[in-house]
This record gives C-alpha cells, sequence and structure tokens, in this order.
C-alpha cells in the first residue's frame, strides 16, 4: 500500500508526505473513499520541523501511512509530535490512532463533527468502506486566532469555511507561508457543501488578503509541491471556480460546458494545472449544485 508513498521537501522544514496520482493504482476494487476522494487525486500530508519537535498536519489515510509518517520523523530525530486537523474528512484523519499518545489539535467544529458521526466512520457507512477503528478524537480544541509553536518557527491555526464549514489552514507568517488543507486544491475544489458557496467566498478573499508567498495544498500536482508550492494566484483562481458553479444553479446551460473551458483563464495564467481525474470530480460538483438548485426550485 506505501510503494509510491513519497516524501517531498518544499522548504526546509516542511515535508510532504504524498501519495496518489498514479495510473493503475488503486487500494481496491470498487467504489471506496481511499480511492476515489485521496489517491486518484493525489493527497498529501505534511510535517513542519524543527530540531526535535513536529507539528503533523493530518494523519493520511491509514494507519500505515501515518506509521510511515512517524517513523520517517523519529528517523531524523523528532521526538515530539502534535497533530493539527485540517478539517474532518476520512482522507484526512484515517491515521489519528498512530498518533493516540500525542497532542491531536483541531477546531471544535472538526471536533464535534467527529464525535457526532464517530460510529458510522469507525463501521464504514459514512462515507463508504473502508472503516476507520478506532477512530481517535482530537485531544484538544481551539476557537479563535490561535498560535502555536515547533522549535523556533510560530505558526498560526486559522479557521475557514472553505470546502467545509471547519477547515483549519497553518500560516507561517514569518515566511508567508500557507498551508491549506483542502481550502483550496488543483486542479478545482471538490464540493462538499454546495449550500456555503457564498461563505466559501467571503472567506477566499480574507485568505487572498493574507498575501501567501507559496501555497502548499492537500491534494495537488506533487512537481508543484516538490518545488516549493502555488502561486497566490492559486486562491482566486479557486473563486473564479466557485462563481462559475454558483451560476449554474441558473444557468442550465452552464452545467454543460467542458471543465478546460469553464477554468480556461486559470490554466492559461498556470495559476492551476489540468489532471484529468478532476473531469470526474467536476461532473460531480456540478450534478450537486442542480440537485441543490432544483430542490430549492421544487420548495418554493
Amino acid at each position: 500500500m506505501l510503494s509510491h508513498l513519497r516524501v517531498l521537501t518544499p522548504h526546509p522544514n516542511i515535508l510532504a508526505f504524498y501519495d496518489g496520482r498514479i495510473e493503475g493504482y488503486r487500494f481496491a476494487t470498487g467504489p471506496n473513499w481511499v480511492d476515489d476522494g485521496a489517491l486518484a487525486l493525489g493527497i498529501a500530508s505534511y510535517a513542519i520541523v524543527d530540531g526535535a519537535e513536529a507539528l503533523v498536519y493530518d494523519t493520511h489515510v491509514s494507519v500505515e501511512h501515518a506509521q510511515a509518517i512517524r517513523a520517517h520523523l523519529e528517523s531524523i530525530g523528532v521526538t515530539r509530535m502534535t497533530v493539527v486537523l485540517s478539517h474532518w474528512h476520512l482522507d484526512h484523519i484515517a491515521g489519528n490512532a498512530v498518533f493516540a499518545d500525542c497532542e491531536i489539535v483541531s477546531c471544535r467544529r472538526t471536533a464535534d463533527h467527529l464525535t457526532r458521526f464517530q460510529a458510522p466512520i469507525e463501521t464504514g457507512t459514512q462515507d463508504g468502506p473502508p472503516g476507520i477503528a478506532p477512530l481517535i478524537l482530537p485531544t484538544r480544541t481551539y476557537e479563535g486566532p490561535t498560535q502555536m509553536t515547533v522549535g523556533r518557527l510560530a505558526i498560526d491555526l486559522i479557521e475557514l469555511n472553505i470546502h467545509s464549514d471547519d477547515a483549519t489552514v497553518l500560516w507561517l507568517a514569518d515566511e508567508r507561508i500557507l498551508l491549506a488543507g483542502d481550502t483550496l486544491e488543483d486542479t478545482v475544489t471538490y464540493v462538499a457543501e454546495p449550500e456555503g458557496f457564498e461563505a466559501h467566498l467571503v472567506d477566499l478573499d480574507w485568505l487572498a488578503a493574507l498575501a501567501p508567498r507559496c501555497i502548499l495544498p492537500n491534494h495537488g500536482d506533487p512537481d508543484r509541491i516538490a518545488s516549493g508550492g502555488y502561486d497566490p494566484e492559486f486562491i482566486p483562481a479557486t473563486a473564479h471556480y466557485v462563481r462559475a458553479l454558483q451560476a449554474m444553479k441558473t444557468d442550465t446551460a452552464l452545467r454543460t460546458t467542458p471543465l478546460r473551458e469553464l477554468i480556461r483563464e486559470p490554466l492559461a495564467s498556470g495559476a492551476l494545472s489540468y489532471f484529468g481525474a478532476y473531469e470526474e470530480v467536476h461532473q460531480r460538483n456540478v450534478a450537486l449544485v442542480a440537485e441543490l438548485a432544483d430542490t430549492k426550485i421544487a420548495s418554493a
């Protein structure tokens, strides 16, 4: 299962544990969240390291992946680890058990979601198989502006409503590096909460105001991540796509526009890169938007 896991070093104190985007590589036959929402698209968890301390940003898609992350960190001299969860979706919390002896931090909403859905997550009925059992819950939650330190590094934890209503991004202000979780995704965002588009756009504007020098998403091109991450134009490119999805609620013709055409300008500028697996994601996004719009019309 770990044959394609790569350890990338986008910045001297940041490691990316990247898996997926390998043609023909699957975790299992049949529909499952590990392949369809993570490995098919490519996924990274991160570690911010300074000396013997590390902040692990998400625990990846399996216990085996988390074990590999921990083993690598220990091999380079890390003895103290703290986990921060970007949000509650399964491909970000599946390895929590490996860090059960560490502090696991999340925003309050993430802890609430995981507590509410603990039983179906463990049995594999929340988003389909595999189950995550036992699901280790956060040991500490935060609300509002929060800062952590890893060795000499100061890291801000920022709550946002983008992609999900419980997003946590990491901001290294001194270096202007943003670890974005799933708030930004290349080729396009994976819509989880289409009813939240307005809030997503507000927080995308807030994120843009940080003016990051480089951005590291959990789902993105491994070569771009390895070379330091994405440019700040990644943020308005994501907003561009969200606005296009919004427009589809009333503009039914727009729903059939090819993905490449819909994001033609961000692709041309290099803000986004095209990866074919996102065609299926886009069609799923459009279907969710259409379903939401049709439901509102029917109930009006």
